[in-house]
């Protein structure tokens, strides 16, 4: 017999991110995250998402041993705003047990009914900036620090509760020698040429800092439009920049700038921590902290994390800039792979801006939706 149990202590809180360590234990892809991170994640206190969200974390235990978890999610602004009724959820692992699963998933249908919502929708984070989709293809790669693994059984055990694909997203990779100059450099110094802008480089995050504010006003402009979109807030925004700025390596953000110097595009790149992470096994201290800054300078794989363009300077070739001033950034430090993070199966736009790289498609991962009644 499956019984829950909600984790609101700090204890418990801690069991909540630790059952996938015990999960995985035997798995060479999956990548763990820094417990204490995880824990502010969850921490009402130090994570501006519950500014306007709520959030409740449940244990499934049989015979006394932890066997599942999951997070029961619901954000207001989608709900009083947007007019989007989902409730929503994450962080959900579970042994291939279908007694485990129906009973995590039926509780937080619960919650979504008691709270008058339409459909639920998972795996999702609090915002656009959260891991997002259970794995259905690439099990035999290696994570990121910026997705969920999960084991091949995930995707039957929604299936078989009558869920259904709400959204799919691809991720893609290349070599970097699949990046051929003659593509990018010379529409690159055209475009500059034609509207008057430039691109600005980085040495020191200090100097990112006070541009940071603009890149996450750019990226709600920028993806506004996508139908899962819940936009940053001003809270939000001194979160992420003290919880991910100063892991990113400086040179790894591009921005480009109008005649004004108002901010018009930009990149993000990050080292990939996966083996840093790997060898930390979620602690900072006493050695993974040297593991991942080894990492974020030494690392020979990227991950394209986000690239965002006002909207009027779309379809205007800017990213040709962006991939020229990674072109030399990447040649110096001999960068060998380019990862990207999950995008939208029908985004069109993005595939178009990737095309001539021929990327693989390694991995596919899924939401899954289910009406509340």
């Amino acid at each position: 017999m499956v019984t829950l149990k909600e984790a609101t202590t700090k204890v418990d809180l801690k069991k909540f991110v630790k059952f996938p360590f015990s999960l995985y234990k035997d798995s060479k892809f999956w990548v763990p995250p820094i417990i204490k991170d995880e824990l502010e994640t969850f921490d009402k206190t130090k994570n501006p998402a519950f500014k306007n969200a709520e959030a409740r974390f449940f244990l499934a235990y049989k015979n006394k041993t932890i066997v599942g978890r999951i997070a029961a999610i619901i954000n207001r602004i989608e709900i009083n705003q947007q007019k989007v009724k989902k409730m929503r959820f994450g962080w959900f692992d579970f042994i291939n047990d279908n007694e485990v699963s129906e009973a995590l998933l039926h509780k937080v249908s619960e919650i979504g009914l008691e709270n008058n919502l339409e459909f639920m929708e998972g795996p999702v984070g609090f915002s656009n900036l959260d891991k997002v989709g259970v794995l259905i293809e690439g099990f035999n790669e290696v994570g990121t620090m910026v997705t969920w693994y999960n084991h091949s059984y995930y995707h039957s055990h929604y299936e078989r509760l009558g869920f259904v694909k709400e959204k799919e997203y691809l991720e893609n990779r290349f070599p970097f020698s699949n990046a051929d100059p003659k593509l990018f450099i010379k529409a690159s110094e055209l475009v500059k040429r034609r509207y008057g802008v430039k691109a600005v480089n980085f040495t020191k995050t200090k100097d990112i800092l006070p541009m940071a504010d603009k890149m996450f006003d750019l990226f709600n402009e920028t993806y506004s439009s996508l139908s899962s979109f819940v936009p940053i807030t001003d809270v939000q925004k001194a979160y992420f920049k003290k919880k991910y700025i100063s892991f990113i390596n400086p040179e790894y953000i591009k921005f480009i700038v109008d005649k004004n110097d108002e901010l018009i595009a930009f990149g993000i790149v990050m080292s990939s921590f996966s083996k840093a992470l790997q060898k930390a096994r979620g602690k900072l201290f006493p050695f993974g902290i040297f593991h991942l800054l080894k990492a974020q300078k030494r690392s020979k794989d990227v991950i394209f994390y986000l690239i965002g363009i006002h909207p009027e300077y779309q379809n205007k070739g800017l990213t040709a800039i962006v991939f020229h001033e990674y072109y030399k950034t990447f040649l110096s430090k001999k960068i060998e792979n380019c990862i990207r993070t999950p995008e939208l199966e029908d985004n069109l736009a993005i595939k178009q801006i990737w095309k001539h790289f021929n990327p693989e498609i390694y991995k596919r991962r899924r939401t899954y939706r289910k009406d509340l009644q």
